[in-house]
């Protein structure tokens, strides 16, 4: 019985749903060490501003009874210095490239989108909208359905697919999804960290330098579930990757089954930097297990009557 693992998302094929999630894997490349990046269904790298930026202050990581939390404020050298000193190696790896941005302006998401023009082997751009917008009060594009879709429509200046990835910290994530759909997103990606803060019972203080932070993890995973569900069951059959809490196969296959495409997975590679290529090596075990001939035919049953 042959099984079929690619998966569609929007205009591009992947040869399995597991990939990185922004952020987890530092630029990229820095997971060789530990597995075979061709093997992937994509590694996505962090999140990249048109200029070098420095962060928060540490701490910036900080452990939780489920996950983790932290504050690390977006900090990289910068996508002109991604591309002369990592994007190269990320290619001989083989590997699929997806390029996290993000801006502070709608001007800032375009700019940093214009330098991948025209650039050889990324295969797409995910927008990450989960950043204040200094020409908003300082609201995240991500909570704003028309800011959300200024974001998008002012980063498909690549000409590269584009995705946008969405924060859960809204209560109804579905018109700015929809939002960013019209605005030109390919897929979303669903969805980032939960806002959160941890004090320390000795000092009375934030155990973050920035105070609070994003939470992420198995915590988390219930939430970015209904997320995927909510979106995929008032949008119909659009291209989603689940992303949140990921740790073990059958947790692909419930985002799979709520909606998703294809998944990320995240926090994980903190504990294990194998962590992706373990979950997708055991996923195609579960699916010989359950005479799973394709993983395109899991997305959305969820929605199916019984």
């Amino acid at each position: 019985m042959k099984q079929e693992h690619t998966v569609q998302v929007g205009s591009s094929t992947f040869p399995n749903p597991v990939m990185t999630a922004s952020g987890t894997v530092g630029y990229g490349a820095e997971l060789a060490a530990y597995c075979d990046l061709a093997e992937l269904g994509a590694v996505v790298v962090k999140s990249l501003s048109a200029e070098p930026w420095p962060g928060n202050p540490a701490p910036r990581v900080h452990g939780t009874s489920s996950g983790m939390i932290n504050s690390v404020g977006l900090q990289n050298s910068g996508i002109d210095s991604w591309i002369k000193e990592d994007l190269p190696s990320l290619l001989s790896h083989d590997a699929r490239v997806v390029v996290s941005i993000w801006g502070r302006t709608v001007d800032e998401y375009s700019e940093v989108a214009s330098r991948l023009t025209g650039l050889d082997g990324i295969t797409a751009v995910e927008v990450n909208v989960s950043c204040p917008n200094l020409e908003s009060r300082g609201d995240m594009f991500a909570h704003d359905p028309n800011n959300c879709g200024a974001a998008v429509s002012a980063s498909l200046v690549s000409g590269l697919p584009t995705w946008a990835k969405l924060s859960p910290n809204v209560t109804n994530i579905v018109p700015i999804a929809k939002a960013a759909l019209e605005a030109g997103a390919e897929a979303l990606t669903l969805t980032n960290t939960l806002l959160g803060m941890v004090i320390d019972p000795e000092t009375l203080r934030p155990v973050l330098g920035n105070g609070g932070g994003g939470l992420s993890g198995p915590s988390i995973r219930p939430v970015a579930v209904r997320a995927v569900y909510d979106v995929y069951d008032a949008l119909g059959p659009v291209s989603i990757i689940g992303v949140g809490g990921i740790t073990k196969a059958e947790h692909v296959v419930e985002f799979l089954a709520a909606g998703a495409s294809a998944v990320q997975v995240g926090s994980a590679h903190f504990a294990d930097p194998k962590a992706s290529q373990r979950i997708l090596r055991d996923l195609k075990r579960w699916c010989r297990k359950h005479e799973i001939n394709s993983l395109q035919s899991l997305t959305g049953v969820a929605h199916e009557s019984s």
